[in-house]
């Protein structure tokens, strides 16, 4: 076959100049657009690897975003709390100043109005706000977090930043944590409130009342005599007479205990402080509680255990200074008191003021009887104990009444964990298990006594009984009439001991306060209708801080009063248990605990302030206030938590400014990797193109060679 020049020509420059125009226009686009490819069909592997990336950046821009969002917030909050940690400085001055023995009571005033308004500056510190959120409010941050009050409405929510693949770094406080929050590193200390005095320094002479003209008020130490505590009306130091001392409270570990501690006169004080130890658990190898005296004489317990909220504490001493007739009245066990034997109430005949009974003008149904209050508050009692003695009686106390509420003041904890009661939580979860029926709530009896909302007066027994013995029920009339307590099982029955909760036991006092009882004993449908209706009339639940309270719906000035307590209580007798849990108590005063309720104690520490105390002092203002000796204990405890929160804030920033400097780098690293994937090089762009250009000239002049053809003359 003949080869033509058209042939040579198809086969030498048609196919390479095709080839060579591609390429060229290949890398006329890339040197324009800057970019290897345009299309995936360029090469799927580029395309594959920058979507990848690109990806890569677009995911590195939210955390960015979020990591930055976050930040916002934490600093804002840091400066927040750097003006919490100033103004509690502040206060704590200003404490200090009105502390001081000099002070007038108009200076205290002027003191006590600057202390309010730093609380008020609190207030609006707690209250800030970014862009319409509140930023201690934990999640619900379109609520204000503090009312007026004080009292926390936030939640406990946490807010997270996102700052990598399935990893989150929180940026918020929450409220609940920084204003109700817990420090497992500090013990509880809790005060009597009555001041003590030296009795033998006030009477200098017991068998003549006159010799107080000769004598002095003073504070009692620990090296006094027990004589110079409890008194006498003779000039014998060295009877034979004994002091009774009855203490009873709860342990660290959250079991309760009672004791009757006998002194003689010679004793001193300081011993009588190591019987009270023992009876928390004291040993000469182990102490569990130290005991001993502030500058007012008064009782003050520290727990040696961290993060127990449960240590509590009463005590009551009696002597009776005249035994001719062969009884011993302060002893509660005596005889004398027939089928009353052991119990509590039997001191209630006695008098109070020792000024009295050595002056001849006491009225009391036994005038040689002294009953020494050491811890005194505003609860009144109920079933007709202590209506002389209010400091006798320790948890058989009616709620505390404000308006259409009343409110228990003793805390349900949880004996595991420290954490607060909750409506689900079991009682058996709470209650000391080691009183009574060792390892089980069955055969325990809880009293509820008062008056309902219309005003009548009730007295009501919830008895704790296991599925063998029938399950728990509850009666108003001394167990003749039997309500069933319901279980929430299927088929519904009466709940066993163990497992009724908080829920169902509010669910019986909401009934029986409200006077909407089951038509029948033992119908679940009845049992549940009467839940309804009482809860159409009033409300039982616990409050933030597992305290008990009911509210009225009916009456804005409520009628009703209420007591729940194990009706054990305050029996003394031999093998007798003690109470397996309080709901509200004639109980020892909070100096710290590792539970926080900062706005409260805010509170707590300018009232010392506004009543002039220096130290505990229930003879006037406000019976259950620290003093101001110990709200500065209570300041500085408060600091120092406000002080952790902050440094937990900025532990969080740091994160947070760590996770966007990490970012920045990422994008910048993801961003190079990029470009070395898309970008194109242009100096190698160029050389190409050069190259190119080259070779299609080559190929063309090559043809024109063999074919002794211009390109000219070709086309």
């Amino acid at each position: 076959m003949r080869i033509t020049s058209n042939m040579y020509y198809d086969n030498l420059f048609g196919a390479n100049s095709s080839k060579l125009n591609t390429n060229l226009f290949d890398v006329n686009k890339q040197i324009s657009s800057g970019l290897k490819i345009q299309y995936a069909k360029d090469d799927v592997t580029v395309f594959t690897r920058t979507m990848q990336l690109d990806n890569t950046m677009s995911s590195l821009n939210q955390i960015k975003k979020s990591a930055e969002n976050g930040y916002s917030v934490s600093n804002q909050t840091d400066t927040v709390l750097n003006q919490f940690d100033n103004t509690i400085d502040s206060m704590k001055v200003l404490l200090i100043q009105a502390s001081n023995a000099t002070q007038s009571n108009a200076s205290m005033d002027a003191d006590a109005t600057q202390l309010r308004k730093y609380e008020e500056h609190l207030q609006n510190l707690a209250n800030t706000s970014i862009n319409g959120e509140y930023i201690f409010a934990g999640s619900a941050t379109d609520i204000k977090p503090i009312d007026n009050n004080g009292k926390y409405l936030g939640n406990d929510g946490i807010r997270n930043s996102f700052i990598g693949s399935g990893i989150k770094q929180q940026y918020n406080m929450n409220g609940a944590e920084l204003f109700l929050g817990e420090e497992v590193n500090t013990k509880r200390e809790i005060t009597s409130n009555v001041a003590q005095y030296n009795l033998s320094a006030k009477y200098p002479d017991f068998s003549d009342s006159t010799s107080s003209k000769n004598g002095s008020d003073k504070f009692i130490t620990g090296s006094d005599s027990i004589r110079d505590l409890m008194g006498d009306i003779n000039k014998e130091p060295n009877s034979a007479i004994l002091s009774h001392f009855y203490v009873r409270g709860t342990k660290s570990n959250g079991s309760t205990f009672h004791k009757d501690i006998t002194m003689n006169n010679s004793d001193s004080v300081d011993n009588l402080l190591t019987q009270i130890g023992n009876s928390y658990g004291n040993t000469e190898n182990l102490k569990l509680v130290d005991v001993s005296l502030n500058s007012s004489g008064e009782i003050v317990v520290q727990d040696k255990l961290k993060g127990s909220s449960k240590l509590d504490f009463h005590i009551v001493g009696a002597i009776d200074y005249d035994q001719n007739d062969g009884h011993d009245d302060a002893n509660i066990s005596d005889v004398v008191y027939g089928a009353n034997t052991g119990k509590i109430n039997n001191l209630d005949s006695g008098e109070k003021d020792f000024n009295k009974i050595i002056n001849g003008s006491s009225s009391a149904a036994n005038n040689k009887l002294y009953v020494k209050e050491f811890i005194k508050s505003d609860f009144s009692s109920v079933d007709g104990v202590a209506s002389n003695i209010e400091g006798l009686v320790y948890d058989r106390t009616n709620f505390s009444k404000n308006a259409s509420k009343l409110t228990s003041n003793i805390s349900q904890i949880l004996k595991s964990t420290n954490a607060f009661a909750t409506n689900s939580t079991k009682i058996s979860e709470v209650a000391d298990l080691s009183q009574g029926t060792a390892g089980t709530l069955s055969g325990t009896q809880f009293t509820l006594s008062g008056t309902n909302i219309n005003g009548t007066a009730f007295k009501a027994q919830v008895d704790f009984k296991d599925s063998a013995s029938g399950g728990s029920t509850f009666s108003l009339d001394g167990g003749v009439t039997n309500y069933t307590i319901f279980d929430m099982n299927s088929p519904r029955g009466a709940v066993n001991a163990d497992d009724m909760t908080y829920q169902q036991l509010m669910d019986v006092t909401n009934m029986i306060v409200t006077n909407q009882l089951p038509a029948t004993t033992n119908s679940d449908t009845d049992y549940d209708s009467a839940i309804n209706l009482s809860n159409n009339s009033a409300s039982v639940s616990l409050s933030y801080n597992g305290k008990i309270a009911f509210e009225d719906k009916t009456n804005s000035d409520t009628k009703a009063s209420l007591a729940i307590y194990d009706s054990k209580s305050g029996d003394f007798s031999n093998g007798a248990s003690s109470s397996v849990l309080t709901f509200n108590a004639n109980d020892s005063l909070t100096i710290s605990d590792p539970k926080t309720d900062f706005f409260k104690s805010i509170d707590t520490v300018i009232t010392a302030v506004e009543s002039h105390k220096l130290h505990p002092d229930s003879k006037n203002g406000d019976t259950r206030n620290i003093g101001m000796s110990n709200a500065i204990t209570m300041l500085e405890n408060m600091r120092k938590h406000i002080s952790k929160s902050h440094t937990q804030v900025g532990a969080n920033s740091n994160a947070l400014t760590n996770a966007m400097d990490r970012t920045d780098l990422l994008q910048t690293s993801t961003m190079t990797f990029r470009s070395s994937v898309i970008d194109t090089d242009l100096a190698t762009a160029a050389l190409k193109l050069q190259q190119l250009t080259i070779n299609y000239q080559s190929i063309l002049s090559t043809i024109g060679k063999v074919s002794k053809l211009s390109l000219v003359n070709y086309l």
